[in-house]
């Protein structure tokens, strides 16, 4: 199944993709991991999600060697660090991730987290790059409620697509506010590490009964959740042949209302307002 996540400007995009942290830190690794992004792309997973934070650099450099040769039909997600968010710090990071990807152009550039460098230079650095065809979409991560609402008082700020944040069954607290607010603003999340960390999330109970409803897998489950909104594209991570064709797999699965009346009785909802979760 292709399922896809609409952008504000109603762009479809995406609503599973392939995350890279962690990746490009091992030379004894590398070749698994571009073997990994290629089978994902083959599977149709076509959107990648990096940033030069990962690997320093070196994940964008994997990237580079899966898509090399086969750009067109890729969405291409990095992020910018925040002390690097200043107005001629943007553009020189991101001439520094194009060339480590080898592309002329990323499609979603993202704000890593919020940092000290005014957000009226970071955007009008990312405006810059548009303009120059750098870049074709930019947005945030890790920003709360109140932080996107800073984003949205720029001159530019409705141009935001996105906000990357944490999210999985154990990790609901943007369910409170933040979910609506973007919702509101007609503009998708994206939830990295959506299967959580540690492998405790995978361990839940409610999980394993309904991946047993579905002959799926614990982590499908978990992916499909992440996904069921319809406004939230998921970015798990995979480096090997069987965990990319799992993730590929959970693309097809949609779960009933008690399937989700079941993770929620385990896994509840927030009823107050959290601090934003952070990896």
């Amino acid at each position: 199944m292709k399922r896809t996540v609409p952008l504000p400007d109603g762009l479809e995009v995406p609503a599973l993709g392939q995350g890279t942290w962690h990746m490009g830190e091992s030379a004894r690794l590398k070749q698994q991991e571009v073997a990994a992004l290629k089978l994902g792309i083959e599977l149709g997973v076509t959107l990648i999600d990096t940033a030069e934070m990962y690997g320093n650099g070196g994940a964008e450099e994997i990237i580079a060697e899966a898509i090399a040769g086969q750009r067109d039909g890729l969405f291409l997600v990095s992020k910018v660090y925040p002390h690097n968010a200043s107005l001629s710090g943007v553009p020189a990071a991101c001439e520094r991730s194009l060339r480590r990807l080898r592309v002329d152009c990323i499609d979603l550039y993202l704000l890593h987290w919020p940092g000290s460098h005014p957000l009226s230079e970071t955007v009008d650095a990312f405006e810059a790059l548009k303009a120059a065809g750098k870049i074709r979409y930019w947005g945030v991560s890790n920003f709360d409620t109140g932080e996107m609402g800073r984003v949205w008082k720029q001159p530019a700020g409705s141009h935001c697509a996105t906000d990357q944040v944490l999210y999985h069954p154990d990790s609901r607290g943007i369910e409170f506010d933040l979910l609506a607010w973007c919702a509101a603003h007609k503009m998708p999340i994206m939830a990295y590490s959506p299967l959580g960390q540690g492998g405790r999330l995978l361990r839940s109970k409610a999980l394993k009964t309904v991946a047993e409803h579905h002959d799926a897998t614990p982590a499908q489950i978990a992916i499909a959740w992440s996904m069921r909104s319809g406004a939230a594209i998921s970015i798990p991570k995979a480096t090997t042949p069987a965990h990319v064709r799992e993730n590929a797999g959970a693309a097809d699965i949609v779960l009933t209302d008690a399937d989700l009346a079941e993770i929620d009785a385990v896994h509840p909802p927030p009823r107050k307002k959290q601090g934003l979760d952070i990896l």
